[in-house]
């Protein structure tokens, strides 16, 4: 059985906190549909909203605002199946030259 969303959030926060030091990360919850968590690093920002697999149904409203806000900056669904991509993607969103 594969892992809660809870469980795999911390786990996948854990790694973004690795890999871009001083991140903040801030969780969503006062509007219904907005991605989970704002994710500010320097001049960047981008949202992600977690889900415990690729199977996992979105809320209402969710695949909207994922979409709103990634034509601002960068926003993604996040899951382990597709986490290796999301974080590349990260990567260029937050100007990474490496």
């Amino acid at each position: 059985m594969g892992k809660l969303e809870s469980e795999y959030q911390k786990q996948a926060l854990d790694r973004i906190r690795a890999m871009f030091p001083g991140v903040e990360c801030y969780k969503q919850d006062d509007h219904q549909g907005i991605p989970d968590w704002l994710l500010l690093y320097g001049p960047y920002w981008a949202m992600l909203e977690f889900k415990a697999s690729a199977t996992s149904p979105p809320e209402p409203n969710q695949e909207y605002w994922v979409t709103y806000y990634n034509n601002m900056s960068f926003a993604r669904f996040i899951f382990p199946e597709n986490e290796e991509e999301v974080l590349r993607g990260l990567q260029l969103a937050f100007g990474y030259q490496g």
